[in-house]
């Protein structure tokens, strides 16, 4: 599907608009920039540039769903681009059903309609980068694209098992941050999504128990935390991830964690570099399997290598979206040991949205069983998240029995799902202070020279927190912070004509030095465009209420 490059309502608005803050040329510049960028980052299973990965060495590789009859339109592309299509060994019931590390080589997941990218060698549909770009192609009129990447969404619940980090095999092993019933409301609430109220209905009709099968990855005993009665980030594999090409990254890690002995949780192992087979058997429940992932053999430094938690941990990292950060451990590496806010924020809402599916679909037992679940997920983050003192909530961590001691902007991620009593919101509103920058809201205010953290500021967070803020009364608020992230984002590209991964919030711009883990900042980029959007329709008055938002529980 071809994008259709125009000038969209908003820049038209922006044109004819009184020279304000929210009319500036910078904005009409960004604007057009995201015009065009979404056809730049279309990818389709007919394109040639959209099946390689940069990530992975070697000729592409396009799989199948086992036994899914090849579409004849694929088989041309694939004797056209020079890649070999081949069928999953098994049919996916559950994520994590197959081995990536059983796979002869790495490829691309077939996926049936167009979808966006975010941008660089993100080139491939990613779990919770769609719910923002979704927004954006709505907020832009580009509702086909959008319900598109929903029905790609659904289609890898059904074959793969659940929303994945993205359509690679080597992700087979785990989701992302649960969006699918947000972008499902979304595309419900367009009134350009369907031709008629019976197309709708049959869509969601189908949609519904896709949805209720991927919110189930999140009940599963490897998800659940504790006896908490909340969830956790845990990916389903183990040992260092596949697409690690070489051993740089986990080397850094172990190099840092030497450098800083005090700040090692315990992911540090003594072991040789070079172990005989008792060690190496013995490495494959302590750390990793040696014998069997280069990667693993690698990850050596000074006498030491990480330990399997350490791993899982990374894994799970991963899985939240917020790699790297140090508010989870050392590059997050305890991620697996909390209950999450944010997580568990988006869960209370997902269980609110399938309640209002349950309900257009007339199955009143399952609406009132998805009711009771967000009121019993509300009353255990209220037990373990909520926190009056600092007036904040707070990542619980349940191995150690108590809650982070450290501030983190996903406290603002219960009031975008609803989850906020009114006091609860004003108190968290008052907290604004700490992660407020000149450039927008900071990750936290505990600079750690990774990504995810001070002060360092992204297009997600800043939109989930501002809406947040926003659908509770705060208007003010939102629309102070709304244009500053996006004279963030002007300033940027009026720098290098380019929209970026992620911004510094404390210059306002996207000099974003990082000096341990990932340190690329990515050009493109599909969810800043998509918030970018989604804000300026707030500064101009043009959002109206969030139709899209479930309604509260009683």
């Amino acid at each position: 599907m071809n994008i259709r490059i125009r000038l969209s309502a908003l820049v038209l608005a922006l044109l004819s608009a009184p020279l304000a803050s929210a009319a500036t040329p910078d904005a009409a510049k960004t604007l057009d920039y995201i015009l065009h960028a979404w056809g730049t980052l279309t990818r389709s299973m007919d394109n040639c540039a959209s099946l390689a990965d940069p990530k992975i060495e070697g000729r592409p590789v396009i799989y199948v769903p086992a036994q899914f009859a090849v579409p004849a339109d694929l088989q041309r592309t694939a004797k056209r681009c020079n890649v070999e299509v081949r069928p999953l060994p098994q049919v996916i019931r559950e994520l994590g059903e197959v081995d990536a590390t059983k796979l002869p080589e790495q490829g691309l997941l077939y996926l049936p309609h167009p979808y966006v990218v975010p941008g660089g060698f993100f080139n491939e549909m990613y779990g919770w980068d769609s719910y923002f770009i979704v927004l954006g192609l709505l907020a832009d009129r580009h509702a086909e694209l959008a319900r598109d990447m929903t029905d790609n969404a659904l289609f890898e619940v059904q074959h793969y098992g659940g929303v994945l980090n993205a359509n690679r095999t080597y992700y087979l092993s785990r989701s992302q941050p649960p969006f699918l019933s947000a972008m499902m409301a979304a595309v419900l609430a367009d009134p350009a999504s369907f031709a008629n109220a019976d197309e709708k209905h049959a869509w969601l009709a189908q949609a519904y128990p896709l949805a209720v099968r991927n919110y189930e990855i999140w009940t599963r005993p490897e998800h659940r935390a504790g006896d908490t009665g909340l969830a956790r980030y845990d990916d389903l594999g183990n040992g260092p991830v596949l697409e690690a090409q070489d051993s740089s990254f986990y080397r850094g890690v172990i190099q840092w964690l030497i450098a800083h002995p005090a700040q090692d949780p315990g992911y540090l192992l003594k072991a040789s570099e070079h172990p005989d087979d008792a060690e190496a058997a013995r490495l494959k429940t302590s750390s990793c399997d040696v014998r069997a992932s280069k990667v693993c053999a690698g990850n050596w430094v000074g006498g030491y290598r990480l330990t399997a938690d350490y791993y899982r941990g990374d894994r799970a990292m991963r899985e939240s979206g917020f790699d790297t950060n140090f508010h989870f451990g050392p590059f997050g590496g305890s991620t697996h040991h909390y209950a999450g806010v944010g997580l568990n924020s988006l869960l209370y809402r997902y269980e609110l949205d399938l309640r209002d599916f349950a309900r257009q679909l007339g199955r009143t037992a399952d609406a009132q069983r998805w009711e009771a679940a967000a009121a019993a997920r509300k009353a255990a983050m209220d037990k373990y998240l909520w926190q009056p003192k600092p007036g904040m909530y707070r990542d619980y961590d349940f191995v150690a029995g108590k809650p982070s001691d450290a501030p983190y902007l996903t406290t603002f991620y219960p009031l975008w799902a609803g989850a906020a009593s009114p006091a609860q919101a004003r108190a968290v509103r008052d907290q604004l202070a700490v992660f407020e920058l000149p450039g927008g809201l900071s990750m936290d205010n505990r600079p750690s020279e990774v990504q995810w953290d001070a002060p360092f500021g992204w297009a997600p967070t800043n939109w989930l927190a501002i809406a947040g803020l926003d659908a509770y009364g705060f208007h003010d608020d939102a629309r102070r912070l709304a244009g500053k992230f996006t004279a963030t984002v002007d300033r940027s590209l009026a720098e290098d004509g380019t929209i970026r991964e992620k911004y510094n919030m404390a210059l306002g711009n996207a000099d974003v030095k990082v000096s341990a883990g990932y340190s690329t900042n990515v050009i493109g980029f599909g969810w800043t465009n998509g918030v970018y959007l989604k804000l300026r329709q707030l500064l101009d008055g043009t959002a109206g209420k969030d139709a899209a938002r479930p309604a509260p529980l009683h």
